[in-house]
């Protein structure tokens, strides 16, 4: 029999995109109701390189919250990243470990998503950087496409794979590493049988749509993220490790807001909108194959464990309930269309316990 509730520990996201300024403000509320903390995206322009911009956006982040949410019992700690270039030095990492904001540096190949144009080109310039981290044990989030443009952007998280990260990882073995936002078979097993310290993030949109869902009726370009959804069967290979009790896969939304005209236009941007659903979008991924009592595990437990920090006390519930999703959500110049917009879901998050 399904429950008519489901009580967990409070989740955390290790994988977000909160922008700044009015932006941040817009939509950080979404995110802070029902998580406690997330791992923040530093690809704002410009990016967040150094530990001094990382403290300076903690604190834009700690100043966004309402004070509404605030007297009602809600709190969030961002957990910084700094956006890794050809020319991160040592020190940084050095500095980085030393302080308490920042808790992961993340690779952008240049040109692989927004805001990326200032990531790597060759990871032979980020030697000094990366034995620092391996050193250290500052975990490096990678966002795992090659950006040639003669890969399909099917197959460019699986050349990634082959071509970049196994190297990377002979020649620094112990260096921890979060593979961001996986949307293949390939990815799946290679994370769940690799030697090391290795784990993965995945999203709700990757266990619950496929690429036809792109073109469902239409071009439908909230749909669209990076890395792009795939076939059926990868969609199927995700939600068996997701879902699979393995402390190596957890909850990372890669939630990225950007207004409806940026994403409805002639060049529409990636990335999917889900943290006003988020909890309720992954319920409905893991009731689908009778696997609810590991949605705790995975969306509360295995992402702390990974980043050596404790795991959260308090307790959030869902309710068996349907609802429709949105429409739409109102944000500085205009709008924000959530993933799922118009679909029926058979949770409501109905807050803290």
């Amino acid at each position: 029999m399904n429950p008519v509730e489901l009580t967990i520990t409070r989740p955390d996201d290790w994988h977000l995109h909160l922008r700044d300024g009015d932006m941040l403000h817009a939509v950080l509320p979404f995110t802070a109701r029902q998580f406690a903390r997330a791992i923040v995206m530093p690809n704002l322009q410009p990016p967040v390189t150094t530990v001094q911009q990382a403290q300076a956006y903690a604190a834009r982040i700690a100043a966004a919250l309402p004070p509404a949410m605030v007297e009602q019992g809600y709190s969030f700690q961002p957990l910084m990243t700094l956006y890794l270039t050809d020319q991160t030095p040592a020190d940084e990492i050095h500095r980085a470990v030393d302080g308490d904001v920042v808790h992961a540096v993340k690779l952008y190949p240049a040109g692989a998503t927004t805001h990326s144009d200032r990531g790597v080109t060759n990871l032979a310039h980020c030697t000094a950087a990366l034995e620092s981290m391996q050193r250290l044990g500052l975990p490096l989030c990678i966002h795992g496409e090659v950006t040639d443009s003669n890969v399909d952007v099917f197959d460019r998280e699986a050349v990634f794979i082959d071509q970049v990260l196994i190297p990377l990882r002979h020649r620094f073995p112990e260096l921890r590493i979060v593979f961001e936002h996986i949307t293949t078979r390939h990815a799946a097993d290679y994370v769940r049988d690799a030697d090391g310290s290795i784990a993965a993030t995945i999203t709700p949109q990757h266990l619950l749509y496929n690429r036809n869902s792109i073109f469902r009726g239409g071009l439908r370009p909230h749909m669209y993220c990076l890395p792009v959804l795939k076939r059926e069967e990868h969609r199927q290979a995700l939600v068996a490790v997701a879902t699979s009790g393995s402390p190596r896969f957890f909850l990372g939304t890669d939630s990225a807001p950007h207004e409806r005209t940026t994403k409805e236009s002639s060049c529409g941007c990636a990335g999917c909108f889900s943290a006003p659903v988020a909890l309720e979008l992954y319920a409905e991924a893991f009731e689908a194959v009778g696997a609810l009592d590991r949605l705790e595990a995975f969306s509360s437990f295995y992402g702390p464990d990974f980043y050596r920090l404790p795991r959260n006390t308090s307790t959030v519930r869902l309710q068996k309930a349907e609802r429709e999703v949105e429409a739409a959500f109102p944000c500085p110049g205009g709008s924000l269309v959530p993933l799922a917009s118009g679909e029926r879901l058979g949770w409501r998050f109905s807050g803290l316990v």
